[in-house]
């Protein structure tokens, strides 16, 4: 390969779906007028979801610059979506994109010259522009994508700025990887949910990263998202104990395994006691509740994200 093209290289873009066919098709038409059109694109559908698969069947071929291809999984959860796009993607660089998001067109070509123009690069990720409650997402932020010693854990990649920088963790609906820095990495099996499985690509981030290669944020790599209803009990802004359960036990899960000796204890007394807004330690719950939220409802996070710890922590030294 020619230094600082994309020739010859094969980009695959894998899309897990279920049951969201008018964001399927948004995405698809995304993909399909890329400047630089991926040579491959694997759909993940769900065997029982007769919906998506009776509308592939009769439009996949519509879009004509790209070859969609369907591959099927039979358990539930965007993880064992995620493994089954690794094994059935053939290109040296594997895409990731959600059925509710639209790549820019600009998206392929930028995430085929940055591989090339970095034989370091393992993987690279972008900024998603959300567009939720009839508004768009705003603000600026430096830090994103980070994993601090203690385990608090920065996200901010739908408001990141600056230049590109090297990060820890990339989000699902916008990052790419280069097969060889996947090699044998899947995505943890382990972790908990029917559906979104929240926190899986920052334990398999964190995997790529711990052997030896480099990830790269870039705000100027950009998807529209449109987070649409979520296939299990997950619904984002409504409280449901078992989704909370499943975010906090694979977040717990995660940092014991990945932290030092010393960052893992300082991690077990920052969830407990501090924690964040979604996910409250003590003193984060009475503070949430001395600004208006229920006391009920914030001391219950906090009393399952206890229970969370316990099992993850059993998981992770056994």
């Amino acid at each position: 390969m020619k230094e600082g093209t994309g020739f010859n290289v094969k980009v695959s873009v894998v899309v897990p779906t279920y049951r969201r066919v008018g964001d399927l098709a948004r995405c698809l038409a995304a993909l399909d007028a890329q400047t630089r059109r991926p040579d491959q694109v694997v759909v993940i559908a769900r065997a029982d979801d007769r919906p998506t698969l009776e509308w592939l069947a009769r439009h996949a071929g519509a879009h004509r610059g790209i070859r969609v291809q369907v591959a099927h999984v039979t358990i539930a959860g965007v993880v064992a979506a995620y493994n089954q796009g690794i094994e059935s993607a053939t290109g040296d660089i594997v895409c990731f994109t959600d059925d509710d998001a639209a790549p820019h067109a600009d998206w392929v070509a930028r995430i085929d010259a940055a591989f090339a123009n970095d034989r370091a690069l393992g993987g690279i990720g972008g900024r998603d522009i959300v567009h939720e409650r009839d508004a768009i997402l705003t603000g600026q932020k430096e830090a994103v994508g980070l994993v601090r010693w203690y385990g608090r854990a920065i996200g901010n990649h739908h408001i990141g700025c600056g230049a590109p920088r090297a990060v820890q963790v990339l989000k699902g609906v916008n990052m790419a990887f280069r097969r060889d820095a996947i090699g044998p990495v899947r995505f943890d099996q382990r972790l908990r949910g029917n559906g979104a499985q929240v926190h899986c690509e920052m334990a398999f981030c964190l995997d790529v990263v711990r052997r030896g290669w480099t990830l790269v944020y870039d705000p100027n790599l950009l998807v529209e998202h449109y987070p649409a209803v979520r296939g299990d009990e997950d619904q984002r802004h409504i409280f449901n104990a078992a989704a909370f359960y499943n975010a906090s036990f694979n977040l717990r899960l995660i940092m014991c395994e990945h932290l030092s000796s010393i960052g893992r204890w300082a991690f077990v007394a920052y969830v407990t006691l501090i924690g964040n807004r979604a996910d409250p330690g003590l003193v984060r719950a009475l503070t949430l509740a001395a600004g208006g939220e229920s006391i009920t409802l914030a001391l219950r996070k906090w009393w399952v994200g206890l229970r969370a710890m316990r099992r993850a922590w059993h998981e992770a030294i056994r």
